[in-house]
């Protein structure tokens, strides 16, 4: 299956109709969260993606919360944070929000480490592991030279061993490339990343 991923699109009409259009080029669309700013414009943001190919699978970001994204989705698009989704026997699971919490104030959806781990609990398979937020170590490494991801989410693509683990938030980091275990990562960004998995 070739799947095209993206993240942190954060409003961006020029991103949003490169994405729309190489979409088409893809079985499986996923979003990694931050469509919109400080939780405002999702709305627009939705419009943007409107020709987006389905099916489309996205998380939330810290600039929008899952309920918040829920209510906004457009018609066939999925929205994950704590739940698994089956398309053609990939068995896919997402979690967004900021993890662990940022220092942007209260308007960042944000989850603690611990509120992390027991929603990744739930999940005892994943070929696709979407996330908003890095694994430690992995695409989470700020401009000023930080490592800023999560130990939770590291700790269940060691568990899981997913095909891949998808993720963005960290714009410093945005194309990253690595692999834990037989997991390749990927901080996506807002440009399309294509990867082909194994059905």
């Amino acid at each position: 299956m070739k799947i095209m991923a993206f993240s942190d699109l954060h409003l961006s009409a020029p991103h949003a109709a490169e994405l729309v259009a190489a979409s088409a080029q893809a079985d499986l669309v996923i979003g990694a969260g931050d469509f919109c700013n400080g939780r405002k414009g999702l709305d627009r943001a939705m419009s943007l993606l409107t020709g987006v190919a389905k099916p489309l699978i996205t998380v939330p970001g810290n600039a929008e919360s899952a309920e918040e994204l829920r209510t906004a989705a457009l018609p066939g698009m999925h929205v994950l944070h704590g739940e698994a989704l089956e398309i053609e026997g990939l068995q896919i699971f997402g979690m967004g929000g900021g993890v662990p919490e940022t220092p942007f104030g209260d308007w960042s959806y944000d989850l603690s480490e611990q509120e992390a781990e027991a929603l990744l609990s739930r999940c005892s398979r994943a070929d696709l592991l979407i996330c908003h937020s890095p694994p430690k170590g992995q695409g989470d490494e700020t401009s000023t030279g930080f490592s800023v991801g999560s130990q939770s989410i590291l700790r269940a693509v060691e568990r899981l061993q997913p095909q891949l683990a998808l993720f963005g938030h960290i714009h410093d980091s945005w194309g990253f490339r690595g692999q834990v275990g037989n997991t390749v990562t990927a901080n996506l960004g807002p440009v399309p990343s294509f990867f082909e998995v194994a059905l």
